[in-house]
């Protein structure tokens, strides 16, 4: 099983943008990581977004290359704060390849406690827009496969 964890891309501050919309870099960024994705064969049954409107956006730009077989969906668990242990505990009974787009602290925390059961331990940098591909091992253990951060792709 591959899982793919990303970071929304930049997002409008809320002074601009309550809701917190893409920027037009954030949309430039996804488009091009999108067409990256789909050149690297990337195949997932489903995107999960925390449903914030920059994880959605970041999502939707993502499906119209990645072109998950059961499409793009809403989750719980996904939000900045939530407990990593929740989408942990999750994957215990997922096969299918899978993509979560999410948050800081969130997505680091996920990271950390799959990598080295230690949610606390930093083990990602991750960046907005980028993508880390894990791979599920034998006996539940997880490893990194590969990282893309948008300055990566043109």
């Amino acid at each position: 099983m591959f899982l793919y964890l990303v970071q929304h891309a930049e997002a409008k501050g809320k002074e601009e943008d309550p809701a917190r919309d893409l920027t037009a870099k954030g949309r430039q960024d996804m488009e091009r990581m999108a067409r990256y994705l789909k050149g690297l064969e990337v195949q997932v049954r489903q995107i999960f977004q925390s449903g914030k409107t920059r994880a959605h956006s970041t999502a939707d730009i993502l499906a119209t290359q990645v072109q998950p077989t059961a499409g793009v969906t809403e989750a719980s668990g996904l939000a900045p704060l939530d407990d990593p242990g929740i989408w942990a505990e999750r994957f215990t009974t997922l096969d299918e390849d899978i993509m979560l787009v999410g948050h800081l602290p969130h997505l680091g925390r996920l990271a950390a406690l799959l990598l080295s059961g230690d949610q606390e331990r930093s083990v990602v940098n991750f960046q907005m827009g980028g993508v880390v591909r894990l791979r599920r091992l034998e006996a539940g253990q997880w490893a990194v496969d590969w990282m893309v951060v948008p300055v990566m792709v043109f």
